[in-house]
């Protein structure tokens, strides 16, 4: 490398370093805990569209306003997901899934309204395997069952999420997952980090 190039890049390589130095640490609060600085940056880059939604929403995509137990339980889907020690994207499957299934709501038995024996988030059936009526719907239970059949489906992080819900699910509507692709995306941003 010729004398001239190698000094203009470690000049800006030390501008670089320099200018961080400046502009000093990170905010951390009196207890050495992140500030809000330093929170937003982390999230903003963890959990940026890439990371949610990598392959972009498919469709035309619904919303539902959330009221208290909708959110509870995306929130549990995030804690279970973490619990499974997987990624924002998991999340973001499973709570789309959910949406589709249940409207995040942790349905019981239907009587005439039910399909066949589903229950819970992801209107998971006994008869099928699931578990129980009472681990099914119990919402740690119910996104751990999802997720190991996840787990399961080879490359379903580079699948679209409505083939990875629907590899999982096995429904009548394998197309449906993909409409909640935005707001399971949006519940993942405000709440992974909470």
């Amino acid at each position: 490398m010729n004398t001239i190039l190698r000094k203009s890049i470690l000049g800006i390589a030390g501008l670089t370093v320099a200018g961080g130095l400046a502009a000093g640490p990170l905010n951390h609060q009196q207890d050495g805990t992140p500030g809000p600085r330093e929170s937003a940056v982390a999230v903003q880059s963890r959990l940026d569209t890439a990371t949610l939604i990598p392959h972009g929403v498919q469709g035309a995509q619904s919303h539902i306003d959330l009221n208290d137990e909708q959110t509870a339980n995306a929130q549990a889907i995030i804690a279970a997901t973490k619990k499974a020690g997987m990624d924002e994207r998991a999340a973001v499957v499973s709570i789309a899934t959910a949406l589709q299934e249940s409207k995040l709501e942790n349905l019981g038995h239907l009587g005439d309204r039910n399909d066949h024996d589903s229950q819970g988030l992801f209107q998971q059936r006994p008869s099928s395997g699931w578990g129980t009526v009472e681990q099914i719907t119990d919402p740690e239970y119910a996104t751990t069952a999802f997720l190991k059949g996840l787990k399961q489906v080879d490359g379903w992080r580079d699948m679209p999420l409505t083939e990875a819900a629907q590899t999982v699910q096995v429904s009548a509507y394998p197309d449906h997952y993909a409409q909640w692709e935005q707001q399971a995306a949006d519940l993942v941003a405000e709440h992974w980090n909470s």
